[in-house]
């Protein structure tokens, strides 16, 4: 007898479903109506008939003016936020012109350096009126203040800006690897955004708990629930553990999940951290505004899914993961572009990524309904089952801190977590070698010759131009002024207060990303990965 075929988390699947896969479910308590308590049918009582998700483009290339560009011709062809892609050196706080950013200056996403480049990259683009979301970590706090600092000499309103500061440093750890600074400093740095922005821009989404990257890296759907989960708790305890209220600012929490090529599993991985979100927040930390109970999240389709063979499948493929976030009630989704495996994507694969979403937003039906699967023998049971086994996740990670709260750290530090990712990602890399898992193009249905596509070229000049700037900057700065706003920064990071408004002061004082990196280094240190195996 054939073996039961296996979800990607590794769960049989049966046959057929009916009511007796549901025993003992009680719809009235696990799902409710949709915009109710437990948000397991979606976070809005009318959901896309209300407003339809936000359509962001992921893009960043180059310099400034090159991505400025890029974003101006997404807004052109209907996009509704902005999503920007920093640099390597960017990400890890080093200048264009440090020998460290050698080859790498605005190669995987824009390069900036100073408050110059932030407001070339914005220009012409009313930022109080376009949500803007920045895949930024380790430097959050510092491209967050040159985002506040370029929109304020812009005239716009500080108080309207919205969009989302990624700011999730634990993922980088976990997966990722730009990090910075020892765990307990950069959580700091979190915790000083959350504080200064819940009052500074109300309508900023402080914080984008990605649970994305863990999946890029090969973890399972389940593990993705209960990871990314696990980080928001530690960040909500943080939060609280400086003096924060609990309500002040976790209804301005956001969350980033990858969709991958699994539809109904990913749209009930979807549906089930809702659930689990809205059970922590109430009843673990008992918060009382329903807001705060409301997972809500950005999705991103998955890179680690396209494939250089056979490019134009790729367009299949985000087509069925974004068709899952949407059923799943994403309220944000980016669409990779088919030639993403081969370079950054071509304007053509940008708008092709663009038309996908549009195309399900008005073509497709789907939009019409809240939560059109809810009530599916098959969808409600692995609702269920992935919801069980991220939480025997969530109790595995609590007894790394028996009687304390912050088990992730403990469970990150030991490589726990690393580790469930690693086998993961092993397993299944050996099920492709194996031929269990087909992937189309690569190991079933090969092409005897492959077609060519164009691809996105950069500009070999680029990165002298970008050095030039930078050091241009620094002989026509007022160095009075800036050596001033760097000491702020220092003192700050030695007493404790908030480093926000020291950082915002030196970002207008010209101080580069990197300079302000660098104080910050020499107060914290720099975190050094042990290996795990």
């Amino acid at each position: 007898m054939r073996e039961s075929p296996k979800t990607s988390s590794g769960i049989p699947v049966d046959l057929v479903y009916g009511a007796g896969s549901l025993e003992g479910f009680d719809a009235a308590t696990e799902l409710g109506d949709p915009g109710e308590f437990p948000y397991t049918r979606g976070i809005q009582p009318t959901m896309y008939r209300g407003r339809l998700w936000t359509m962001r483009q992921y893009a960043g290339m180059g310099d400034a003016e090159e991505s400025n560009r890029r974003y101006k011709f997404l807004l052109a062809n209907g996009t509704k936020g902005l999503s920007v892609a920093f640099d390597l050196p960017t990400q890890i706080g080093y200048d264009s012109d440090s020998p460290l950013a050698l080859g790498e200056v605005g190669r995987v996403g824009v390069a900036i350096d100073s408050i110059e480049d932030m407001q070339r990259l914005f220009d012409g683009i009313p930022l109080d009126t376009i949500s803007t979301s920045m895949t930024i970590n380790a430097t959050a706090a510092i491209l967050l203040a040159l985002y506040v600092t370029a929109a304020r000499r812009a005239g716009a309103d500080v108080k309207k800006l919205s969009g989302t500061v990624q700011n999730d440093i634990l993922k980088e750890y976990i997966a990722r690897g730009t990090y910075i600074y020892p765990v307990r400093h950069a959580m700091r740095l979190a915790t000083d955004i959350i504080a200064w922005a819940a009052v500074e821009i109300p309508e900023w989404n402080t914080i984008s708990i990605s649970g994305y990257h863990m999946r890029e890296a090969g973890c399972t759907a389940v593990q993705e629930v209960a990871f990314t989960l696990a980080d928001g708790m530690t960040y909500v305890q943080a939060a609280i553990d400086v003096g924060l209220d609990v309500d002040a600012f976790a209804p301005r929490l956001s969350f980033f999940f990858n969709a991958h090529n699994n539809l109904l599993e990913e749209v009930a991985k979807f549906r089930a951290a809702r659930r689990m979100w809205a059970h922590i927040m109430r009843d673990h930390f008992g918060a009382k505004n329903p807001r705060s109970w409301m997972l809500r999240f950005h999705t991103q389709t998955a890179g680690s899914t396209l494939t250089a063979q056979q490019p134009e499948n790729n367009i299949v493929r985000k087509t069925l993961q974004a068709l899952a976030s949407v059923l799943g009630g994403t309220q944000s989704l980016h669409t990779n572009g088919f030639d993403e495996a081969l370079a950054l994507p071509t304007e053509q694969a940008a708008r092709i990524a663009l038309r996908t979403q549009q195309i399900l937003a008005h073509e497709s039906g789907v939009p019409q309904t809240v939560d059109p699967l809810a009530g599916s023998y098959y969808i409600e049971s692995l609702t269920n089952e992935i919801e069980q086994r991220a939480k025997q996740y969530l109790a595995t990670i609590a007894e790394f801190d028996r009687g304390g709260k912050y088990g992730m750290l403990r469970a990150i530090e030991q490589g726990y977590v690393q580790r469930e990712i690693q086998t993961a990602a092993y397993a299944y890399q050996q099920a492709i070698d194996a031929g269990n898992a087909v992937v189309v193009g690569v190991n079933e249905f090969a092409a005897e010759q492959e077609v060519t596509v164009p691809i996105q070229q950069m500009d070999e000049a680029l990165e002298a131009r970008q050095v030039e700037r930078v050091r241009a900057l620094r002989l026509r700065r007022d160095a009075s002024v800036h050596a001033t706003a760097l000491r702020g920064v220092e003192d700050a990071a030695r007493d404790g207060s908030n480093l926000m408004p020291r950082i915002l002061n030196a970002v207008e004082s010209s101080a580069t990303v990197g300079e302000i990196a660098d104080v910050l280094r020499a107060v914290f240190g720099e975190y050094r990965e042990s290996v795990t195996v």
